[in-house]
């Protein structure tokens, strides 16, 4: 069944593989807050185990907002987790900061020896915004200064790690200056700011970013609200302006990155499933796992969706069946 624990609101999750754990951590916020609008201001990062990606058994909670004031005292958000040479873990996330009403994000990491007990770096934050390609506070273009959820990924080839990031450029309408950040490191603390990895023209936000390979494809995962779309795009008609997970596809990890013909991979007019991430399953396959947005009546309901099924089409199009929350599929085979 989904996770959904009662006494809490769910939302943006990452997972990282253990040997036959799958440890997921997530942000939550105690449902006694009442609006759910709240809880971006009430979050703490959890912690849940599973050996089969349905069945949950939650672990103390991995990260909280720091005590006094520091960069990450308001809000600890969105991030990835990767396991390092030496052994150690490091999780990645997203921090604001009280005095600034949590309006500038930064990222930073902690670090941890057997993926429950974290520390946070004395370096913290590894990466602010860079002013020569990407956008700061606005407050006449944008609601905050976006420079969150850190993803970490490998290039084959490179020695240096990559961190993809949700950010937003300096060029174009306020609706379609949303980027995936992109940033170097030869060592994980020291960080080299890049020029954006991917910057469509079309998403006020690319919110959540996931890059994995499959085949010999690469993908990036991102997603955003249908009314973060550029409003010049939206009025061509084209398809897959929906709320939910949309996706490019790459021959290379760092691109040059394409938009599929379907525009998107899980969605739907009322944003059902949200931030939705790519797994592979104990028997090889791929799974698709969503925060659980939003009801039919538009009620937040707070929870991770249980793993369903990821085809790859023959094209390197990738198919959800997100039937059971009543989505139909945006790839389907022969089109």
């Amino acid at each position: 069944m989904a996770f959904r624990p009662e006494d809490r609101f769910v939302w943006d999750y990452w997972i990282v593989r253990n040997g036959a754990d799958y440890h997921m951590f997530f942000l939550n916020a105690p449902r006694s807050i009442g609006d759910p609008e709240l809880r971006h201001w009430n979050v703490s990062i959890g912690h849940a185990v599973s050996r089969d990606l349905t069945t949950w058994t939650e672990l103390p909670p991995a990260l909280t907002p720091a005590d006094g004031p520091a960069w990450d005292d308001y809000t600890t958000w969105t991030g990835s987790m990767i396991r390092r040479p030496d052994g150690r873990w490091m999780l990645f996330y997203t921090g604001t900061c009280r005095a600034e009403n949590g309006l500038k994000q930064r990222i930073g990491a902690a670090v941890s020896d057997d993926l429950v007990r974290f520390e946070r770096l004395p370096e913290n934050p590894l990466l602010q915004v860079d002013t020569r390609w990407y956008e700061v506070l606005e407050a006449n273009l944008w609601h905050d200064q976006a420079w969150r959820d850190p993803w970490i990924f490998r290039v084959p080839g490179d020695e240096r790690w990559h961190m993809a990031f949700t950010a937003r450029g300096l060029e174009g309408p306020a609706f379609g200056r949303g980027v995936v950040g992109h940033a170097t490191s030869p060592d994980l603390v020291a960080w080299t700011v890049e020029p954006p990895l991917a910057a469509p023209g079309l998403y006020g936000q690319m919110e959540v970013p996931q890059i994995f390979e499959r085949g010999g494809r690469w993908y990036m995962l991102f997603c955003l609200a249908h009314e973060h779309f550029e409003p010049a795009y939206v009025a061509t008609g084209r398809p897959g302006v929906v709320t939910g997970t949309h996706y490019l596809m790459a021959d290379h990890p760092l691109g040059p990155w394409r938009l599929p013909e379907d525009r998107f991979l899980v969605g739907d007019p009322v944003g059902r499933l949200y931030a939705g991430r790519i797994t592979e399953a104990p028997d090889g396959g791929l799974v698709f796992m969503g925060f659980e947005n939003l009801d039919g009546d538009r009620r937040f309901v707070g929870g991770i969706s249980d793993p369903l099924p990821v085809t790859v089409l023959t094209d390197g199009r990738l198919q959800v069946d997100a039937s059971r929350y009543g989505i139909e599929p945006a790839a389907r085979s022969g089109e």
